[in-house]
């Protein structure tokens, strides 16, 4: 799951931290062998809605305009939140992961309580892990700005999740004055137009996402990660690359062949922590949102409008996205950013 976690943490997180629009990294896809190019898009090709960052979901007078978000700061976003801006006008409310109020009572609580994020009580990171996983975590870590002995009582899940974002990135979101994600810009936007700003999930969601996992499966996420993590702003340009490039889903499926690759595990460990990751981590919550999505564009429908939902990028595709999600329960979806897939 480590891999997944480092993806995840980029495309599909929860709050819009500020950017990475200054790290520098090459794209893996251009040193990629063609075989694994062509395994990678061959994986792409069979899911439903794989391409695309906005689209319109119809359901007689409802109305959704659902856009993909890149929780990192980027010039690029410009373009979208012009495009965004008549939606954004004659809107009913805009439907993100977590609005303004959710992420203050998130940042409180993990001031007020540190063990949602410390384990205490368990044995540390280096009694669980081997002495050179150890020293390979203590030193990703120590580049993140976070000593060894704190990192040796963290949380498991939360310790992958940094390791997926590299150290520049770590960099920019400890600058205010970095630029914001899509998520912020939509908020910010929305809040200049008194647009009521609505969340998709409660504030506490992280929390409950990894209750379930074993302790193997916690310290498998380390582990997976740990190859990755001397690399992360290569990853990171490579997936930014491919999100405004509108191929969603690649970015998903590089994560998967990058695991077969260089994760040290078998092709059977790497898609079992995959498919781990996609309940956990998106298909669960991609269910979870229909409810607030349809009951919001009813009642926006009552008074002639529509309403805009904004979240991470790899929530979109697949037989279990928001999108097939829409559309088995009578939705009709249509691409605006390009041909559908």
């Amino acid at each position: 799951m480590g891999h997944l976690l480092a993806v995840l943490a980029i495309w599909a997180g929860f709050a819009g931290w500020a950017g990475a629009a200054e790290c520098v990294g090459r794209n893996l896809f251009d040193a990629m062998p063609d075989e694994r190019r062509a395994q990678i898009d061959a994986a792409v090709a069979v899911v439903p809605y794989h391409r695309g960052l906005l689209w319109r979901a119809t359901r007689g007078d409802q109305v959704v305009t659902l856009v993909g978000t890149y929780h990192f700061g980027d010039p690029r976003h410009g373009p979208m939140m012009e495009r965004l801006e008549p939606d954004l006008r004659s809107a009913a409310a805009l439907y993100v992961e977590a609005g303004p109020e959710e992420e203050a009572r998130l940042t409180r609580a993990l001031t007020e309580s540190p063990d949602l994020m410390v384990n205490a009580a368990g044995p540390t990171l280096p009694e669980r892990l081997s002495q050179p996983e150890w020293r390979l975590l203590a030193a990703a870590m120590a580049d993140r700005g976070t000593p060894s002995v704190v990192t040796a009582k963290l949380r498991p899940w939360y310790v992958a999740m940094l390791l997926g974002i590299s150290p520049c990135m770590m960099r920019a979101m400890a600058d205010e004055g970095q630029p914001a994600g899509l998520d912020r810009l939509l908020v910010a936007r929305a809040q200049d137009l008194d647009l009521p700003v609505r969340p998709l999930e409660p504030w506490d969601t992280v929390f409950s996402l990894f209750a379930g996992l074993t302790p193997d499966q916690e310290i498998d996420m380390i582990r997976a990660s740990l190859p990755a993590a001397a690399h992360a702003d290569d990853y990171a340009v490579t997936l930014t690359d491919a999100y405004f490039a509108g191929d969603v889903w690649r970015i998903w499926e590089f994560g998967r062949f990058d695991g077969y690759a260089s994760s040290g595990l078998s092709r059977a460990q790497v898609d079992e922590q995959m498919a781990l990751a996609q309940s956990q981590l998106m298909d669960r919550r991609n269910r979870d949102w229909i409810a607030p999505l349809t009951a919001g564009a009813a009642e926006a429908a009552r008074r002639g409008k529509g309403i805009v939902a904004g979240f991470g990028a790899l929530h979109l595709p697949g037989e279990q996205g928001v999108l097939r999600l829409l559309e088995k329960e009578g939705w009709t979806i249509t691409r605006l950013d390009g041909e559908a897939p």
